[in-house]
């Protein structure tokens, strides 16, 4: 009978852990104004496993995100795909995001944009749908620092907006 309970909670131990975690899926997309240069830098941080899965889904199962590995199609399919979901409008003008780069950091990608020309920051209005279309449960943190005030807003499928006045 022992080794009946013993085997039991082998077996079922597994189990249970497995049905209790499970994934945490987020984001961060880091903004700063930097008045004296008229510009708005921006980095967003993305787990490269999850944005590797949703690019092979969307585009191709080739796609690889490892600075070794990937191609020149591979960095245009992150660029279009991140191009497509995150939107952002200054003082109510939508703007283009100037892609500067990315960078591997472990398991997260590193990517930078720029916005140029603004010359004053009445309010920031973002999209951001990253991985929303994989991930149901995906969070995407906004940090936005200007030289007055330090604000954040939490994203999600169901509130992929955000809107930020500075007035």
């Amino acid at each position: 009978m022992k080794f009946f309970k013993i085997t039991l909670v082998l077996l079922l131990f597994p189990m249970l852990i497995s049905s209790i975690s499970h994934k945490f899926y987020v984001s961060t997309t880091s903004v700063e104004y930097v008045p004296e240069i008229q510009t708005i830098q921006i980095i967003s941080k993305i787990f490269v496993e999850d944005i590797e899965q949703v690019l092979q889904e969307r585009y191709s199962p080739l796609v690889v995100l490892n600075p070794k590995k990937e191609t020149e199609a591979d960095i245009n399919y992150l660029k279009k795909y991140v191009a497509q979901k995150l939107k952002i409008s200054i003082n109510n003008k939508p703007v283009e995001l100037n892609y500067i780069g990315k960078e591997y950091d472990i398991d997260i990608v590193n990517m930078y944009f720029e916005i140029k020309n603004i010359s004053e920051l009445e309010s920031f209005e973002i999209e951001n749908k990253i991985l929303f279309d994989k991930f149901p449960e995906q969070q995407n943190i906004i940090h936005m620092i200007t030289p007055a005030s330090k604000k954040n807003m939490i994203l999600d499928k169901n509130h992929p907006n955000g809107l930020l006045n500075f007035n």
